[in-house]
């Protein structure tokens, strides 16, 4: 992966550098078998967090790495590259992170957020309901009150890490206000009464674990609450902002290695006597796909500086999700169709790759919600509009 980054640093450089090393050293090699067999590449995740990687973007006081949130994209989108499924769980874990580092109170910070942070423990954030996915206000699991802690009981679904993770960030109603009855918890893994169901049968993605989660009387003491009662849904809307920067991050760095895969197959495969790079059809496909990758990662740093400025950065991160993931989508097909047979045999990766890539247009909000949260925002600022818009 030849790409020339622009980091605020000569650290933040190194850094990046270093795991794409690590990346292709220690995580290339095994990719194809662990996906194969739809392991779990727990050991990726511990050495990620011994580089700092899985607390990059959050205070070096907490035990983060204090690096801003463009310098951690560009080190997720060199995981992604080599291990999609990598890339989505280190996404998912700084996710889980999110409550507790940016609403958490003083107390509970200096309690769990160097242990969520120190590369050790692993992560996993539950919103998702079955029938409550692209509408998180329709949630059904319900926290009830009980003496000085909470009781929960519900189903939360799709859960990346489910049954793997060692700490859960966990919405749940408290209250029957639509938009403010929902409440934040963090919920060890141990809880009695905590169950995850069977891995999902994916398409893709196989190596990351995505299941059902069920509570069942699981207690949790109240100074496990994060933020106030009611403020779970506000709490979750905009860790997801964050969450899709990461998703459009990994989306990039999977096109990136598709790209990668085509490019090299195209420069060394001859056909009519010279190499099927040096054909223009083949070359302009190629063009396309490049271009395709460079759009995504524009998109996204963009967002991400808007965001380390402090600036509002909602509508950005929506648009780059659904930028790169469309990219991906598109830029994953066309590196099958440069390698023709081989490509859609499981010798070449880039089959892989396109299974990987749809993924990543479903989760952290389907790209028709990002459509609706894009809209919204332009509907808001439109001049002299009078529809009221919600969300």
């Amino acid at each position: 992966m030849s790409v020339t980054r622009l980091v605020p640093s000569r650290e933040a450089a190194d850094l990046v550098e270093l795991v794409r090393e690590v990346a292709q050293r220690e995580f290339a090699p095994h990719v194809a078998e662990v996906e194969e067999a739809g392991r779990f590449p727990r050991e990726a995740f511990r050495t990620l967090g011994k580089l700092g990687v899985l607390g990059l973007p959050y205070p070096e006081e907490h035990g983060g790495g204090g690096q801003p949130y463009e310098v951690y994209l560009q080190v997720l989108e060199e995981v992604a590259a080599v291990w999609a499924s990598v890339g989505v769980g280190v996404s998912v874990h700084v996710l889980s992170c999110f409550a507790l580092a940016v609403h958490g109170s003083g107390e509970q910070r200096r309690r769990w957020l160097p242990d969520l942070l120190g590369g050790e423990l692993l992560g996993a954030y539950c919103l998702s309901e079955p029938h409550a996915g692209s509408d998180p206000a329709a949630m059904t699991t319900r926290a009830r009150r009980d003496g000085d802690g909470y009781v929960i009981d519900g189903v939360k679904s799709w859960i990346t890490h489910g049954g793997q993770a060692d700490f859960y960030t966990v919405m749940a109603r408290t209250g029957d206000d639509r938009s403010h009855g929902v409440s934040c918890f963090l919920v060890p893994a141990d809880a009695p009464g905590l169950q995850a169901d069977r891995p999902e049968r994916k398409m893709g993605l196989t190596g990351s674990h995505t299941t059902m989660l069920r509570f069942d009387g699981v207690r949790v003491p109240a100074e496990r609450r994060i933020g106030e009662e009611g403020q779970g849904l506000p709490i979750a809307l905009s860790a997801l902002d964050s969450g899709r920067l990461g998703i459009a991050a990994v989306a990039t760095g999977l096109a990136q290695g598709a790209l990668d895969a085509a490019v090299a197959y195209a420069g060394e495969r001859s056909t009519f006597g010279r190499p099927v790079i040096e054909h223009q059809g083949m070359a302009f496909l190629l063009a396309d796909m490049a271009a395709a990758v460079e759009t995504a990662r524009a998109a996204t740093l963009r967002a991400a500086r808007l965001k380390d400025h402090g600036l509002p950065y909602s509508r950005e991160a929506s648009i780059a999700k659904m930028v790169a993931t469309d990219n991906a989508m598109r830029v994953t097909t066309d590196a099958v169709q440069v390698l023709g047979g081989y490509g859609y045999t499981r010798d070449f990766p880039v089959e892989r790759y396109m299974r990987e890539a749809k993924v990543m247009q479903i989760f952290e909000g389907t790209n028709q919600i990002q459509r609706l949260v894009i809209g919204r925002h332009l509907a808001r600022n439109a001049p002299g509009t009078t529809v009221a818009v919600s969300g």
